[in-house]
């Protein structure tokens, strides 16, 4: 008799239609677009000129949309197809580039450009390599910002949990002020508190598999998925709260980098 197959969590990939369907579950559950957006709204007001918005990864484009009403122009760069075609609904008069970010060329300079969350699936030698890239679009006086989950928030603990991988945006910014060549701006790390709720421990469980559908190249413990079970009892452990549902706390961190005005 054949053996069934033990059902794991975390092995979705980006160009996979349920990798973005989890990605949609997540968002219906969190607060993170408010508070994101919140904070977008003080940087945006904050700018020397409002020409062109460039968002790296932009996801479904909720962002994108929400940002690029303050700007003439919006361009893109998302080289997966399922984001592209949400994408092509939320923001259908932006020019969007299929390439994967270090072959991307935008044509034009760009006066706030936004990489959020994009920074998992690259790996970690080419983290600062991609911000000075994107950097050489950005306007002097313009903005770049970075996000990426805290490492220490219960998020992000679970995937370190599960798969040994640790992303912090702190060790990025050393890397940058430390730079031979000085560092590109001025360098600040900020933070945006975030949560995920949810009634439902099947939809917890299934919004954790997208948090743990970690690259393979940034896994230290082992390269298998965790099984459904062993999430499901983490959660059940970790993130339940003192009535019946479920809590996982997200702050994102926030890599401001100011190019210095011309």
């Amino acid at each position: 008799m054949e053996q069934a197959e033990t059902p794991t969590t975390g092995g979705l990939r980006t160009d996979e239609d349920a990798y973005h369907d989890a990605f949609l579950r997540f968002l219906a559950g969190s607060d993170e677009k408010a508070v994101t957006h919140a904070y977008l709204d003080e940087v945006v007001a904050g700018l020397p000129a409002r020409r062109v918005f460039l968002d790296v990864g932009p996801a479904d484009g909720t962002t994108t949309r929400h940002v690029g009403r303050s700007f003439r122009h919006t361009v893109c760069v998302e080289p997966s197809a399922p984001m592209r075609r949400s994408l092509a609904r939320t923001c259908p008069d932006a020019l969007v580039l299929p390439d994967p970010v270090l072959d991307a060329d935008p044509g034009t300079n760009v006066d706030l450009a936004l990489l959020s969350h994009v920074l998992y699936y690259l790996p970690r030698e080419d983290w600062a390599k991609t911000v000075r890239h994107v950097l050489r679009w950005v306007e002097p006086g313009g903005t770049l910002l970075v996000v990426l989950q805290s490492p220490e928030n219960a998020c992000m603990r679970m995937v370190r949990h599960f798969t040994g991988a640790r992303f912090d945006l702190a060790e990025l910014a050393d890397e940058l002020t430390a730079a031979p060549d000085g560092p590109p701006g001025d360098v600040r790390l900020e933070s945006i508190p975030a949560h995920y709720r949810s009634d439902d421990l099947a939809e917890t469980v299934a919004v954790a598999d997208f948090f743990l559908s970690v690259p393979d190249g940034h896994r230290t413990a082992g390269g298998t998925p965790p099984t459904r079970d062993a999430v499901t009892a983490y959660a059940l452990r970790h993130f339940r709260t003192e009535g019946t549902g479920y809590r996982v706390d997200h702050d994102q961190d926030v890599l401001r980098v100011v190019r210095p005005a011309a």
